[in-house]
Parts: structure tokens; sequence; C-alpha cells
């Protein structure tokens, strides 16, 4: 699947939208409506806007959100409804293109509001000998560095992941945890991947690890296994939707926005 770019050449990326239709706190979430315009249009179209995308592809397990993409006139491919993740959905997605992609960047598609810079700095990172690649984004809330499922990473001099963790990164010893916001700089994970197309096919064929079960994390599968993941720092934050709440939170939202 992995063709390597003559240099000087830039790399052809896919995005694509894993959509699910099943999900425990939100059933039929992408089909939900925000000012007009379903959840996974909004993700659809933002997408769209990145210049270093070559095609967006939504991928999905359900007739209805199959249908509805179609309508609106966006690429979409139906997948196995057994997949785990949506970096397995990925996988089936790109092999059914029928197409030579050097990268996959996997989009939320639980992110109505993704902006397509984000999407143009992650792309920036895969350059052919990037394996995986993912964004940061610095903490602004002091409890959010506390808050579980918010994920916390830290990286290396060479801007590759250590290690992703529920709990607040790194341990400050010695400072009371009420401290630890004002002595020490938290960054949280954006769950945006790029993955080199070999690699996705490698990745998908790994056996869950101690780690990634201990945290509920994938990612930490691939740092496991001695993969490397590249990282940007992004100052663009993402509104992620994971509950009815949060869907009118982000309605809010667009209306301060306009």
């Amino acid at each position: 699947l992995y063709v390597k770019s003559q240099e000087g050449n830039s790399m052809k990326i896919v995005g694509i939208i894993p959509a699910r239709y099943a999900s425990t706190r939100f059933p039929a979430k992408p089909l939900a409506e925000i000012a007009g315009q379903t959840m996974i249009e909004w993700v659809y179209n933002q997408a769209k806007k990145s210049s270093k995308l070559e095609r967006v592809i939504v991928a999905t397990d359900n007739e209805k959100i199959y249908d509805h993409v179609k309508l609106k006139g966006g690429e979409v491919t139906m997948t196995s409804p057994d997949h785990v993740s949506g970096t397995d959905r990925c996988a089936e997605a790109l092999a059914s293109t029928g197409e030579q992609f050097d990268y996959v960047i996997n989009i939320q598609g639980d992110e109505p509001f993704i902006d397509p810079r984000q999407i143009d700095l992650l792309a920036s990172l895969l350059d052919g000998k990037a394996e995986l690649a993912t964004l940061i984004k610095k903490i602004t809330d002091p409890e959010a560095v506390h808050n579980g499922n918010i994920v916390k990473v830290i990286r290396n001099v060479h801007n590759e992941a250590i290690y992703f963790s529920r709990s607040p990164l790194p341990h400050l010893r010695n400072v009371p945890m009420e401290g630890w916001f004002e002595k020490q700089s938290y960054f949280k994970h954006i769950g945006m991947y790029g993955y080199r197309s070999d690699i996705l096919g490698e990745i998908t064929q790994l056996k869950p690890s101690s780690l990634e079960l201990a945290e509920s994390l994938e990612q930490l599968r691939w740092l496991e296994n001695g993969y490397k993941i590249k990282v940007a720092e992004t100052d663009i934050e993402s509104i992620g939707i994971d509950t009815p709440e949060d869907l009118e939170k982000a309605v809010k939202h667009l209306g301060k926005a306009k």
C-alpha cells in the first residue's frame, strides 16, 4: 500500500472520517443536527477545506449514514460493523479506495468544528519517514490536568510521544497537587492521527497491549510495540462531542462564534 514518493514531491494523503452509528453515550451521533447540518456534514465540509488532502472519505458501518453522506454529495464507503477502533475502520476504507496513498489522516467524526489548519499541521509531519503522527495542545484549564477523560501526553526532544495517560503527566513530587498547573506545562492529546500506509497495515495486526488495556488508549499499543509517534503542537482548541450535553454546548459555541 505504501508508495515512497519521489524526492521533492509532496506526499499523497487521504483523509478518512470513521463514523459509527452505535454509541453507548450518544446513539446516531453522526446524524445529530447542529444549526441545520448534521455532525458528519460539518466534519466532512471542514476536512474538505484542507489543502493537503487528495480525497476525503467517510467510513461508516451504517446505511443511514452512508445514504445521508451520498445524498449530500460526499464520498463514503461501507465498512464492517465489527471494527473496535477508528484505526481499524481506516485500514479497511484505505483498502477499498483502489488507490495508493502514502498516508492516511484519521479525522474524528465527532469534532464538527475541526479547523482545517490542524489537518494541514498534522500533514506537515508526514514526510515519508514518519510512521505515525498526532497533535497536542497546551492545557489552559487547571481542572483538565486531573480530568481522566482528557488524555495527557509527554514528548521527547525530537517531538515524539513518550507516553499518553489519563493521569497527570508528569507527576510533580513534593508539590501539592493543586499547585501542579502553575509549576508545570501540561499537554493534552488532540485525537487526530496520521498513519503511513504500510504502518497502518502493521498496527491493525497487533494484539491489544497491557498498557492499552490499562488506560483504554489504543496509541499505547503502538508505543509498546516500538513504533514512533511524531507530535506537533497546535494552539487551536477543538470541541469533541461525546454526549447530547456536549452537543448543546457546541450549538452555543456556534452561536457565540457568529
